[in-house]
């Protein structure tokens, strides 16, 4: 089958078992709130799905999360990446879901001893850990490819667990990443492991047996490029977006506030007579801080004249599509898409909290304001910083010895 879906401008010419789920996809997305143009990208993924399933010689009721896997994989070996994000997958999947074209999404087979395994240890990060969501799904995703890895004949014999099997699950891994993201992958398994020798699941702590990755905390200087200037000056004011992002940034630069902490920002955590901010960061911490003026300027600027109405309490909105608050990751790209605009190097959200670390040094201040600033436990996580305090540093620089001197 093949069938034409079109508002008159973007024609989608779509065939196989789901082309007759794309039209009322797009329009459901519209009636969302979903611009046109958006709405019809995300109806591309699913016409090239009904496309892919016509190739593979699959019906609806086959696409199970293997399969879709196997489409994602067919779509980048293909070279079509720009469109195919987890939202809009999710966004496909869902729909599709609903209306039963599909099976009900997998949660793993009854009794996986995988699954079952990572229930509670998901349950233990976020209640025990006190872990973000995000972190959280990092560390279940390595857990998970590890406890996979130990399958054997579809049982997990974690009593056959050894220092052999973990440091060669890590070396198989460090293959396919780079050394900073191996860091993460073996911090993850270091947690696994301890939850698992705490439960009782295994008679001995494995820890100690993850290799180490080689890699030096210390090793760098923060950027110290300051494209703050550009950053702010790209933010259109005379816009909704502009005026949020010039909000964002600020809250960033002045407050070095984490993406995170912007994006869980509420109404009720501006104290306007007092002018302080609460900001609610990892782990749970609560933290009352000054509310710059300029920052204050900025905020007031959003929220009258760019804030659509809302049931939402968050501070931040989304500016298009349904109305709902912004996520962690599209906080994480308004510094990104800033310095696009401003024609900069990609200013990461991180490095905007560096600078606000560094502004406290080159002022006079010391490692312990800058810990205080940056809502450190202790002064051991704002130690990188100490590098780029070239005031404090040059009492204890020897001279170079002259030629009379050697």
């Amino acid at each position: 089958m093949v069938k034409a879906a079109t508002d008159g401008r973007y024609p989608v010419r779509v065939s196989g078992p789901l082309a007759l789920s794309v039209h009322p996809f797009r329009l459901e997305l519209m009636q969302r709130g979903f611009t046109p143009r958006s709405s019809q990208d995300h109806a591309y993924i699913l016409a090239d799905l009904s496309r892919w399933l016509e190739r593979e010689g699959l019906g609806p009721g086959q696409l199970t999360a293997e399969r879709v896997g196997e489409f994602v994989q067919a779509r980048r070996d293909a070279g079509h990446r720009r469109w195919l994000t987890d939202r809009s997958l999710r966004l496909v999947l869902g729909f599709l879901r609903d209306a039963g074209a599909i099976p009900p999404q997998e949660h793993g087979s009854v009794g996986s001893p995988v699954e079952g395994v990572l229930e509670k240890y998901r349950s233990y990060l976020l209640r025990e850990r006190r872990l973000g969501e995000r972190t959280v799904r990092g560390r279940v995703d390595v857990a998970r490819r590890f406890l996979t890895a130990q399958l054997v004949e579809d049982r997990l014999r974690l009593e056959k667990l050894s220092p052999e099997s973990v440091a060669g699950f890590v070396l198989d891994t460090s293959k396919q990443y780079a050394t900073g993201t191996m860091k993460g992958v073996t911090s993850s398994l270091r947690t696994l492991l301890r939850f698992l020798f705490v439960t009782a699941a295994v008679d001995r702590d494995l820890a100690g047996a993850v290799p180490s990755v080689a890699g030096w905390r210390l090793s760098r200087l923060p950027s110290s490029t300051d494209a703050v200037p550009f950053l702010l000056g790209s933010c259109d004011r005379t816009t909704k977006s502009g005026r949020r992002d010039f909000a964002i940034l600020l809250l960033m630069v002045r407050l070095g506030l984490r993406a995170v902490e912007v994006s869980r920002l509420c109404l009720q955590d501006v104290d306007w007579r007092a002018g302080e901010l609460v900001v609610r960061g990892k782990n749970g911490r609560v933290d009352r801080m000054p509310l710059p003026a300029d920052v204050g300027t900025a905020l007031a600027d959003w929220l009258r004249h760019g804030r659509r109405p809302s049931a939402f309490r968050e501070v931040f909105l989304r500016t298009v599509g349904p109305d709902a608050p912004m996520a962690r990751q599209s906080v994480v790209m308004v510094p990104r898409c800033a310095s696009l605009r401003a024609g900069i190097p990609v200013v990461a959200a991180h490095q905007l909290r560096h600078r606000a670390a560094c502004q406290v040094l080159a002022g006079g201040g010391t490692l312990g304001e800058a810990a205080q600033l940056l809502r450190h436990h202790g002064e051991d996580s704002t130690a990188i910083y100490a590098k780029v305090d070239m005031a404090a540093l040059a009492p204890v620089v020897r001279p170079w010895p002259t030629a009379d001197e050697r």
